[in-house]
């Protein structure tokens, strides 16, 4: 049977080597349909590394069992083997390897095998004819997706970008040798500013086969680019999201909403927080806030893991408290992996699952792992979906909708409007109030921190633009009599 090339992900995976029978950390593999006597035997690479000697120039740290392996499948369900090597190369390369990284690459090659089978390609024949070459026909290929519509020109970039990353790792290994070249390099330098205003050059090399995309912002759209599209909430439609969830009767999801409009935090990091980073605080008492250190160290997950610190008012520290020591909570940890102890997630499912699983724990290897995804707040999510929204909808009859990273943008107004009310008022500068923004988001350049604080005016400017030309428009057609 014949089906679409595609991705899927081993919950678990250990690389093995052939063996002897006399090795002691030798598996005896029987053969299938064999007599009893036909087996061979391997060993766990992983184990081998761990012993005092080395089989080659790789170092001993280096990891070789794995969760969450993606694997490339043609169309007839056969692993791709090329494709799957190099993924294996790339993921034992690092010494922190993220999977959710390599999944996406291995979605990319998935995509360029199946327009390889329905084009019946041969991905191994470069022939002298540049356009009949398969970079060739795959970059035209996707740039014909992207120009109908049916492709972002980010998915096609990223696709083109794994492709040309999969065949160099090719030619470097050895593994192929083109008749003609791939594409067309080509070497020049960019000038960059960094964050403290200093100017650089970068080398790159680009080829004739990669993708180019421009970002546009559009400055008065109702959205802010805050590492994504956010729209900000209104004072309004902040109140209907808060008293939805109190009246759904949901502790969990009342507090992780109340985190994120409270800090601004994201998702990963609200989801991260562990037991202990809420007991015993006594600050409580004094402080009208109190300061959680985040990212690498902390076992609290953040953005490309920064260092940042969370700024919790007291009152809902104190509230994150109670939750962590109220039987419900208990009951919910008693049922988890790690049961009952202070470095438990302080957020979890009922039945005590993960609804996020930090950076530590995917790189830790889990010989018992039985799904197939990663943990990544599908279920706070899925009950925004199934019914936050939908109750907002029906008690206000109208077509409200947002998404969980709608809240970080909402702090973020609710952080700037105070700001800017002050500098009104003359109790600050516009650069006191700029700043004290960017250190709250933890924006690392100060253009993003300027949307929060431009957001209002350019709303209200691109409104009344477009009402004043509606009027004008209106008054030159009134005197006309449309039959």
């Amino acid at each position: 049977m014949k089906y679409e090339a595609r991705k899927i992900l081993l919950p678990l995976l250990e690389v093995t080597e052939i063996t002897h029978s006399s090795d002691e950390s030798a598996i005896r593999i029987p053969l299938p349909n064999g007599t009893p006597d036909l087996a061979y035997y391997v060993r766990r690479k992983h184990d081998y590394y761990f012993t005092n000697e080395q089989s080659d120039i790789k170092q001993r740290w280096r990891e070789s069992r794995f969760n969450l392996f993606p694997v490339v499948l043609d169309q007839y369900g056969i692993p791709w083997a090329e494709a799957n090597i190099f993924l294996l190369s790339r993921i034992e390369s690092s010494i922190s390897p993220t999977m959710s990284t390599y999944a996406s690459i291995a979605d990319s090659l998935a995509a360029f095998r199946r327009f390889l089978d329905e084009s019946q390609i041969n991905w191994t024949e470069f022939p002298i004819h540049k356009l009949m070459r398969p970079t060739y026909r795959y970059h035209g290929y996707l740039k014909l997706e992207v120009a109908s519509g049916k492709l972002k020109a980010s998915t096609a970039k990223r696709r083109m970008s794994a492709v040309i990353s999969f065949y160099s790792w090719l030619k470097q290994e050895g593994t192929l040798t083109p008749a003609y070249t791939p594409w067309k390099e080509s070497d020049r330098y960019i000038q960059l500013t960094d964050l403290h205003g200093l100017k650089f050059s970068k080398h790159i090399t680009s080829t004739d086969i990669s993708i180019k995309t421009q970002q546009t912002i559009d400055p008065y759209d109702n959205r802010i680019d805050d590492g994504g599209k956010l729209r900000p909430l209104t004072v309004v439609e902040q109140e209907r999201l808060i008293d939805a969830l109190i009246s759904l009767g949901n502790t969990e999801m009342l507090l992780i909403h109340l985190f994120g409009l409270l800090t601004g935090a994201r998702i990963q990091t609200i989801l991260t927080i562990r037991v202990r980073h809420v007991i015993d605080r006594c600050e409580t008492n004094n402080s009208a806030e109190i300061r959680v250190p985040a990212g690498p160290g902390t076992d609290i997950d953040t953005k490309n893991s920064k260092k940042i610190v969370l700024h919790i008012p007291a009152w809902f520290y104190q509230k994150l408290n109670t939750y962590a020591n109220s039987e419900r909570a208990k009951r919910r940890r008693s049922l988890a992996k790690n049961s009952d102890t202070e470095h438990q997630y302080l957020f979890l499912s009922v039945r005590g699952a993960p609804l996020y699983q930090s950076k530590s724990e995917n790189l830790t290897f889990d010989p018992s792992k039985s799904i197939r995804y990663a943990k990544t707040g599908q279920g706070v999510r899925q009950f925004i979906t199934d019914k936050i929204i939908p109750l907002i909808r029906e008690k206000n009859n109208n077509n409200f909708f947002y998404q969980f990273h709608d809240t970080r943008a909402s702090y973020g107004m609710n952080l700037t409007d105070h700001q800017l009310e002050r500098v009104s008022k003359g109790d600050i500068t516009l650069h006191q109030a700029r700043e004290f923004v960017r250190t709250r988001m933890c924006h690392e350049s100060s253009a993003t921190t300027d949307r929060y604080l431009q957001y209002r005016s350019n709303l209200n400017f691109g409104e009344n633009i477009n009402r004043k030309y509606d009027e004008h428009l209106q008054n030159l057609i009134d005197g006309y009599s449309i039959k």
